[in-house]
């Protein structure tokens, strides 16, 4: 049975919320003969709200009691159940009687326990899915809950309140609605106006300037939606279900977000319940379960689970994945004391972080295969042609040490997640690709310094940095902090002949037609991120590269921001390149190619974009223009952006666009799509090969980065190019 998400006119059947003596109600604190009067017709208490835990709120202990007037009333029970579990406690589940649940379900008396507010919201969800045993309970409840009651109050409105204009309202949604259905769309979030502040958005670049993870906290950030379903709570309980068959068709409702189990006759669970990822609330109470499996670590976006009433002895280390956790039910099991105490004690956060701090190390994935978009045929001959120039870069957004917090990356294991560990696994990977190139984003002062600099010059490295604009308005210990973009090369194959600073909140000040900009002022200004644009010669041939190496905006309210970054970062660099070319090659390199302009020099730009294929970004880059009425502008002003549209002469293309797109290169629970690239001008490159993706198998099995394997929220990503030989100019027809 299937019923609405919602159940109104529930909250307001609890009698007393605020009232109830705790100690009065707590089963421990009664004598065990206490003799119990049945009432045949005497209602239950409120069935719980679809999710079920709202129940609760504020944390206070609220138990459920009875309602002489309650609509909700159900025909005569057993003699051997009752109608309020709480007077005697071992409360069978299933109509018998399970020893532990006698054995180890409470202790003797008061006395015996100090009875905490964790442990107390504990029982009373439990005696409220014991009171829910009887055949699709919730479904019933809702259904009756959510029938049309004749309002008699006259509602009162504000005559004042003015209501916001809906033309002003904008899908910021990066992800196509023609993605399939696998495919995680990214969450709307209506955009600021002029002048509007949102202290989310605030916190929310304060706590993560990055990317696109999953907080426990809600930000605008890229998250993935449940498939649209016109229903999303599926009931199942009560129906003395005895078998659910890996095959099961339920796994193909990936729209669910409440499933109820309880009160059947299971005896497993199989493991495609990690199908149903958009789960926050899982009740398989009341059934015969010895074990769960480890697969319930996939479901991260759970908040309640509820086990009790079963024979579980213990519980898999994989659940320490399930960060959102508020509830896991383990009441009524012959639960391990150990476990059982830390729930007691702190609640069911600090089970989940003990479950996933002692979770054993997953098998290694089998190591990135790399793509070569060359025959083998052709690489022997390229390498017995000494005329042919080929390099290498790698794009990596390190997750700076500052970001790497719990709240954000609750799931990873608090030791992969201390930056002691992740700059060894760093390290280790960008030395062994030795590319000739290396662009890294979020790297912090300290890090750079004491870190990546001196490790790499031994490698043959010499590196240029630019930390983050904020850095200029901080104290000296703070400024350590601030994160930046690091490029490395390698100082026996190429010269630095230039670098430059790109401050996109500075060059767009300096734009004569932005000054008049409020959108400007309001939506870029705040913004300091940078990129960092270097010029190269190779020593032996004198041929010239432009690498840039940038960071742009994460957040998807600001779809427009991050395509004027990326607009001005294109203009800088044909600005740059344009006077590049006319510099007069070095003394020492006679038969170094003439650019005639700008656009002849070979050009790679590395970056974390924050956007993803379908965005405006990639189209600007790969096409060479957008509209001035493209819809990442979201109907804001940027002067000649939004007047005469986007253009460049370029000639870029995504290195990874020859070989297919990889489907991902940041993976969390939230998000997981292609945001990091290495654009390259066709003109005068060509790729070589590509370092291919992750390993789809392993990937079934994590849920997201940051793990004991993958040191950041991102993957690098790696291009090997061959420098095109340079044209000769066409030669005019002569006049005979």
């Amino acid at each position: 049975m299937f019923y609405p998400s919602q159940s109104p006119a529930i909250s307001h059947k609890l009698a007393h919320p605020h009232h109830v003596n705790v100690q009065d109600q707590s089963p421990w604190s009664r004598n065990v003969n206490h003799t119990h009067t049945h009432h045949p017709q005497q209602s239950i208490g409120p069935p719980p709200p679809s999710p079920g835990y709202p129940l609760y709120t504020n944390g206070a202990v609220n138990p459920i009691q009875h309602h002489p007037h309650h609509p909700l009333s159900h025909p005569p029970l057993p003699p051997h159940q009752h109608q309020n579990s709480l007077s005697h406690y071992p409360s069978p589940p299933n109509g018998h009687i399970h020893p532990q649940h006698m054995g180890q379900a409470s202790p003797g008396s008061v006395g015996s326990q100090i009875i905490t507010p964790h442990w107390q919201q504990q029982l009373l969800k439990c005696e409220m899915i014991r009171s829910s045993r009887s055949s699709h309970h919730r479904a019933r409840a809702s259904a009756m809950a959510s029938r049309t009651v004749i309002k008699s109050a006259i509602p009162i409105t504000n005559p004042n309140l003015v209501k916001p204009s809906t033309s002003t309202s904008v899908d910021i949604t990066e992800s196509s609605s023609k993605d399939p259905p696998g495919t995680p769309a990214l969450s709307s979030t209506p955009a600021l106006s002029a002048g509007e502040s949102s202290p989310g958005v605030a916190n929310s670049v304060v706590n993560h300037p990055s990317s696109t993870v999953a907080p426990i906290a809600e930000a605008p950030r890229p998250t993935a939606k449940p498939p649209q379903n016109t229903w999303n709570s599926l009931d199942m309980g009560g129906i003395n279900i005895k078998n659910i068959p890996p095959s099961s068709g339920l796994f193909k409702f990936t729209f669910l977000i409440n499933l109820y189990l309880n009160h059947n006759a299971l005896t497993s669970i199989p493991a495609g319940i990690a199908k149903l990822r958009h789960l926050e609330l899982l009740d398989l109470s009341g059934n015969n379960l010895s074990t769960v499996p480890a697969e319930l670590g996939m479901l991260t976006q759970l908040k309640e689970l509820y086990l009790f009433d079963n024979h579980l002895v213990t519980l898999p280390a994989e659940l320490g994945s399930l960060h959102q956790l508020q509830t896991i039910g383990v009441e009524g099991n012959p639960i391990d004391t150990s476990l059982k105490a830390i729930v007691q004690k702190d609640g069911t956060p600090a089970l989940i972080s003990y479950l996933r701090d002692s979770c054993p190390v997953p098998s290694p994935p089998p190591e990135r295969l790399w793509k070569s978009l060359i025959s083998p045929q052709e690489r022997e001959a390229l390498a017995a042609d000494p005329a042919t120039e080929t390099l290498s870069a790698l794009c990596y957004n390190i997750l700076c040490e500052k970001y790497a917090t719990e709240r954000l990356y609750g799931y990873t294991p608090s030791w992969a997640l201390s930056w002691d560990y992740r700059k060894e696994l760093i390290l280790t990977e960008i030395m062994n690709y030795d590319t000739d190139f290396l662009c890294l984003q979020e790297v912090d002062i300290a890090q750079y310094e004491d870190y990546f600099v001196k490790h790499l010059q031994g490698q043959g490295y010499e590196g240029i940095y630019w930390p983050k604009s904020r850095y200029k308005t901080m104290s000296d210990a703070d400024r350590r902090q601030v994160d930046g973009c690091a490029t490395f090369y390698k100082a026996d194959k190429y010269c630095l002949v230039e670098r430059h600073l790109i401050e996109f909140s500075t060059v767009a000040m300096q734009r004569p037609d932005f000054k008049k900009t409020d959108d400007m002022f309001n939506r870029v200004l705040g913004k300091d991120h940078i990129a960092v644009i270097c010029l190269f010669e190779v020593k032996e041939t004198g041929t010239r590269i432009i690498l840039a190496n940038a960071h742009i905006h994460w957040d998807p309210a600001y779809r427009d921001v991050k395509l004027v970054q990326v607009a001005l970062l294109v203009d800088e660099i044909e600005k740059i390149a344009a006077n590049f070319a006319r510099m007069p090659p070095r003394p020492d390199t006679p038969r170094a190619p003439v650019y005639s302009d700008g656009s002849k020099i070979p050009l790679i730009i590395c970056g974390d974009f924050n956007s993803v294929p379908s965005s405006g970004v990639y189209e600007f880059l790969t096409n060479g223009s957008a509209p001035p009425d493209h819809p990442d502008f979201m109907s804001h002003l940027y002067g000649r952006y939004t007047t005469d549209g986007l253009r460049h002469r370029l000639g870029l293309r995504s290195a990874n666009a020859a070989a297919g797109e990889l489907p991902l290169t940041n993976y969390t629970p939230s998000f997981q799509g292609e945001i990091d690239y290495i654009w390259y001008s066709t003109a005068n490159l060509a790729v070589n090969a590509v370092l291919g993706e992750v390993d789809r198998g392993y990937l079934e099995k994590v849920v997201g980065f940051p793990n004991a394997h993958f040191p950041s929220d991102h993957i690098c990503i790696i291009s090997e190019f061959r420098v095109k030989p340079p044209r000769p100019p066409a030669l005019l027809p002569t006049a005979s």
